[in-house]
């Protein structure tokens, strides 16, 4: 029967903090991401250095671990001529990596519950795959079989190298989610459920954001429901709409601030405006109990998100 170790920490402690983006990290300490599987290239290269950007992020705060598995994918791996084995080797690296940061974590924080620091193994959209920034737009579209070949092997390996859950992240199309989630039965495995957005009120698809919180708030297997890779402006109404048709916990953890150029490929500073302060504050009084960051954070953004959970009433929240 599947565990709900989400669901439990939410339970116990109010709000879970989230880790920030594994490629800006990543970029950061040197590597080049330039390439169609970006972060997932350096699964293959540079392992250590993603030990090192879990680490980090547990240091600063940070409750849940995202695996770097977002686009390690056993057709983008196919690519390289890496084949079914390899691709599953790789990617269950991916929560084994995750495992041992927070094993060393726990060592040097004793006084730490370990039950409150979890592991999301990273389940990306095929529109990642693509790397043409589908997974904004949902321009894209497979048949039932099609997705469950192309998320079969990714989302065994994740589930049986020992995620607590799944993170179905950065979702574009909902007819792509309802696959998932039938296959989060046949797995066993409980999740949460990000979407991107087109506007605050629609995902990436176009559907209502309504229409895919319910679906989502339905199913059994999903601890959290919510946004991520969108930006900061939208979120609040997002939160309102889902609030309005599911009492799932709600989860957020969007972009920097900055806005990226899919068809460049390159990112845009933000003009003035609020910072983490202002927006952590407004989305946790909505209910949002698992709040991170997305593409261009770093730890030191979940410094401050986990400074400002800490911060606020216990009694503030909903679960």
């Amino acid at each position: 029967m599947a565990q709900h170790l989400l669901a439990d920490s939410i339970r116990k402690t109010g709000s879970v903090v989230i880790d920030g983006a594994m490629s800006t990290a990543l970029e950061k300490a040197g590597c080049d991401l330039n390439d169609k599987l970006w972060s997932a290239r350096v699964l293959i290269e540079e392992p250590d250095k993603i030990r090192q950007v879990h680490d980090d992020y547990f240091e600063a705060g940070a409750n849940v671990a995202i695996t770097a598995s977002y686009q390690a994918t056993e057709a983008g791996f196919a690519e390289r001529g890496i084949d079914a084995k390899g691709a599953y080797e790789l990617i269950a690296r991916s929560v084994t990596l995750a495992r041992e940061a927070r094993e060393a974590f726990l060592a040097r924080h004793p006084e730490k519950d370990p039950a409150s620091l979890l592991i999301a193994g990273a389940v990306g959209p095929y529109g990642a795959y693509l790397a043409n920034g589908a997974e904004y737009t949902g321009d894209y579209r497979l048949t039932e079989s099609g997705y469950r070949q192309f998320h079969g092997l990714r989302m065994r390996a994740l589930t049986e190298a020992g995620a607590d859950f799944l993170g179905v992240e950065t979702q574009a199309r909902l007819d792509e989610v309802k696959v998932i989630l039938s296959m989060l039965e046949e797995l066993d495995i409980a999740a949460w459920v990000t979407f991107t957005l087109k506007d605050s009120g629609h995902i990436a698809d176009g559907t209502p954001i309504e229409e895919a919180a319910e679906v989502c708030g339905n199913h059994p297997l999903v601890d959290a429901i919510g946004i991520n890779c969108v930006r900061r402006e939208w979120v609040a109404d997002a939160l309102q709409r889902i609030a309005s048709v599911t009492d799932k916990p709600m989860i957020a953890y969007p972009n920097s601030g900055e806005t990226y150029d899919p068809t460049t490929k390159t990112w845009h500073h933000p003009t003035s405006g609020p910072g983490w302060g202002e927006y952590v504050t407004k989305w946790k009084s909505m209910g949002a109990v698992c709040l991170g960051g997305c593409c261009r954070t770093l730890p030191s953004d979940i410094v401050q998100i986990a400074a400002l959970l800490q911060a606020m009433p216990k009694e503030a929240d909903r679960f």
